[in-house]
């Protein structure tokens, strides 16, 4: 399974690579001080690293010498001891600085993408699966903290390294030795990052399985009741092993891939510091070299090596890493479908009055939803909008909330049109009573405190008992600290509505939407909530989307709405009195009442 979007040619990769890495210079530049403390250690531990084996040289070769005066090498193994230690230390106490500088990036990249996915549009959202984007985002944090780590820690030292080693040994000894030991680096390294860049293939399309795979599983969950409705538990764990299955046959190919490049590399390796003993043995044996040089130049190149073997795993990993917040990284790309305006002032509400000027909309441009919808609510007043589903009617209140924006016409309040205010005060104005309310999987006091996060206990408790829910509450064993179950498995459609309600009370709008607030209800509710409705609506400025039209007899305007269009308007009496569509309608729902 290649890819054959343009966007993976090399190049593409190559480009997105840096800007993924430019994105993470702002992190390591708030802490400037820690950072440059970072690559002092770093350096101070190469070089200790690199004088080792000069010191060990020279214990060789004192040992070597007939009758030495042993005080020699116990004052160098002493220097020895210390030089290991402390090529040890600086790495450790370079970690220990780092570990701010990167667990900080993590939090701030984690926050700005959450942030941003709440700022997407709706349809972002409804076209998304959030087991993958969850995903996405643990894999690209995850991502954030290695690539930190490993560029610093392990490719600019290993870097460094090489190019002191090669120096000592250009400088020293027969210049072959340095062009050897280059050789077979270079030779290493791009065997390395060809093999790794043909294996990211496998590692990227196991990666896109186990997304899928993950999604599959959360969703399957989430709709767990519906699952056990249709006895397709069977079929679910067959379509889970679908993905799975794809998921294995890459990751197979991951492994012997794997196995191949280690393979690949060993043989590279085993030539090099064959052909260097060789040179070395030669040294010695003709008097040019010591015993001691060829123990260094074996020490070099198995200091060397150990890092670079490494390489193969890092290389993979930082293009995993990158690979991973690119993914994380493209959901910050993702536009927001609604913006501000460059200058947008907050909402100023006088009286809340709303007026939908010749509105035209459509989520997709084939299929237009709302046709030149014209109307208002004047301030304290309700008004009803009715008709069959499908006519448009709750894209009325996504239009108002400004999920998203009107193709023409435009939609004011109080004279302002919301495209040109803040949505946060857009929003902080109006109330909605949705039609399925979605509780968060936490007490019910959270639920009805999260329509105004900062109230206090006893308004809490005061926007319950208007919504009348307080006495069914306080029945709990638990009262207010009951939890409502994910998604409010828990408690029945009445008693989410009316969290709803004391959710929309608490937040005291100016506007207020009854989205089909009562039509998951059985009448005796319905009754009652309508009432308490009622009772909140009075002296806001009111938008209620029925079905029921039982619901909205009081409403001082009754929009019937079709397909789009509004084709009536008045109040119960003229409607009934014009013996149209809405008469009818009427009719029809007494009749189904006796």
């Amino acid at each position: 399974m290649r890819h054959s979007h343009s966007d993976h040619s090399p190049s593409a990769i190559t480009r997105t690579d840096w800007r993924v890495i430019k994105s993470l210079v702002p992190y390591l530049l708030e802490f400037k001080w820690r950072v440059a403390a970072v690559v002092v250690l770093l350096i101070l531990a190469k070089l200790t690293n690199v004088a080792v084996p000069l010191v060990l040289k020279e214990i060789v070769d004192a040992m070597s010498k007939p009758k030495a005066m042993l005080v020699i090498p116990a004052f160098l193994i002493a220097g020895y001891g210390l030089l290991r230690l402390f090529s040890t230390l600086f790495g450790e106490l370079r970690d220990a600085l780092f570990a701010k500088v990167t667990q900080r990036a993590i939090r701030r990249v984690a926050l700005q993408v959450f942030e941003h996915l709440h700022n997407l549009s709706l349809r972002f959202h409804l076209e998304r699966q959030t087991g993958g984007v969850s995903r996405d985002i643990e894999r690209g944090t995850r991502g954030i903290s290695f690539l930190l780590t490993f560029l610093l820690f392990n490719i600019l030292p290993t870097l460094l390294e090489i190019g002191l080693v090669a120096a000592i040994l250009f400088v020293k000894y027969n210049p072959w030795f340095a062009i050897i030991t280059f050789a077979t680096l270079v030779l290493y390294i791009a065997f390395t990052l060809m093999i790794t860049e043909w294996r990211m293939v496998f590692r990227r399309t196991m990666n896109e399985m186990d997304s899928k795979a993950n999604t599959r599983a959360i969703d399957s969950l989430i709709n767990y009741e519906t699952v056990k409705y249709f006895g397709n538990e069977c079929y679910e764990v067959e379509r889970y092993d679908d993905q799975m299955q794809g998921w294995e046959v890459s990751a197979v190919r991951n492994q012997t891939s794997l196995a191949a490049l280690n393979a690949g590399q060993s043989v590279i390796i085993a030539i090099g510091v064959t052909l260097l003993m060789l040179l070395a043995a030669d040294g010695v044996a003709k008097g040019t070299m010591t015993v001691g040089d060829l123990v260094l130049v074996n020490v070099y190149m198995i200091q060397l090596y150990m890092p670079l073997h490494f390489l193969g795993f890092v290389y993979r990993e930082i293009k995993n890493a990158l690979a991973d917040m690119e993914r994380m990284f493209r959901l910050l790309d993702a536009h927001r479908e609604v913006e501000d305006a460059p200058n947008a002032q907050p909402l100023q509400l006088d009286r809340a009055a709303v007026r939908f000027d010749k509105v035209k909309f459509s989520y997709d441009p084939a299929r237009e939803i709302l046709h030149e919808v014209s109307f208002e609510i004047p301030s304290g007043h309700t008004v009803a909008v009715v008709g069959a589903s499908g006519a448009g009617k709750s894209t009325l209140s996504r239009l108002l909330f400004r999920f998203y924006d009107v193709n023409a016409g435009g939609i004011f309040i109080d004279g302002q049109d919301i495209r040109s205010v803040t949505q946060a005060s857009l929003r902080a104005a109006i109330g909605i009573v949705p039609q399925d309310t979605v509780l968060f999987n936490d007490t019910i006091y959270y639920n009805i405190a999260y329509g105004r996060p900062g109230a206090t206990r006893d308004e809490v408790l005061r926007a319950a008992q208007s919504a009348h829910i307080h006495h069914f509450i306080a029945s709990l064993p638990l009262g207010y600290d009951t939890m409502v179950g994910e998604r409010g498995l828990k408690l029945s459609g009445g008693e989410k509505q009316r969290v709803a309600i004391a959710r929309a009370i608490l937040k005291n709008p100016a506007l207020l939407i009854f989205d089909e607030a009562t039509s998951a209800l059985d009448s005796k509710s319905e009754k009652t909530i309508q009432d308490e409705l009622h009772s909140i609506a009075q002296n806001r400025s009111t938008l209620v989307i029925a079905h029921r039209l039982s619901t909205v007899v009081d409403a001082q305007q009754i929009l019937v709405m079709d397909q789009g269009r509004i084709i009536e308007r008045g109040t119960h009496r003229e409607l009934l009195a014009q013996q149209g569509v809405y008469a009818q309608m009427w009719a029809l729902q007494q009749q189904e009442e006796h």
